[in-house]
């Protein structure tokens, strides 16, 4: 199952790169294409000082300096906005590291069987008795038989109050809750 796991993420960080390869390559192609306009625009009025100032070469030139940096700046935003996100995906992928780690501690404290771990699981992603009998292929006696106990491995008495734990030991501090009033 890791080595599944692990297979799947070197595949999806493969893939993660090239998504960025065509707006790359486009990237490139425009400061090349506007490097060169910017060129050709100031080669057009070294040639023509001879025959006095032109304002259409004038133009050209400005225009063509206002398309470099407009694609330069393009450019940096878009490499910006994928050092963003690249760094967005790490921290999430950290944070559900951290999440599976935690609910791995916190059930091995209370002493769950993997059984009942794996009900537990199911409870805190939302599943009702019903679903998670038809999931572990078990009798939904036998799921709220493991429910209570894990309720009181737990010190709680519902499956509210097991999430309730986990959201609790998420927050670093109290939320102050405000009202309409406030």
């Amino acid at each position: 199952m890791k080595m599944l796991a692990d297979a799947l993420a070197r595949a999806q960080r493969a893939a993660g790169t090239w998504p960025f390869a065509a707006p790359s390559a486009l990237m490139v192609l425009q400061i090349v294409a506007a490097a060169f306009f910017v060129v050709d625009g100031f080669e057009d009025q070294i040639a023509a000082a001879r025959s006095g100032f032109s304002l259409d070469l004038a133009m050209e030139c400005l225009i063509a300096l206002a398309l470099l940096g407009g694609a330069i700046h393009s450019s940096l935003s878009i490499l910006r906005l994928r050092r963003d996100l690249l760094w967005n995906e790490q921290s999430l992928r950290r944070a559900r590291g951290a999440l599976s780690d935690h609910i791995a501690h916190r059930f091995a404290d209370w002493g769950l069987t993997k059984g009942e771990g794996e009900v537990a699981l199911f409870a805190l992603k939302g599943c009702d008795v019903a679903e998670i009998a038809r999931l572990r292929g078990a009798a939904t006696g036998t799921i709220r038989s493991q429910l209570s106990q894990i309720y009181a491995k737990a010190g709680v008495s519902s499956q509210a109050m097991l999430v309730s734990v986990f959201i609790e030991d998420l927050l670093e501090k109290p939320i102050e809750v405000r009202t309409m009033a406030n």
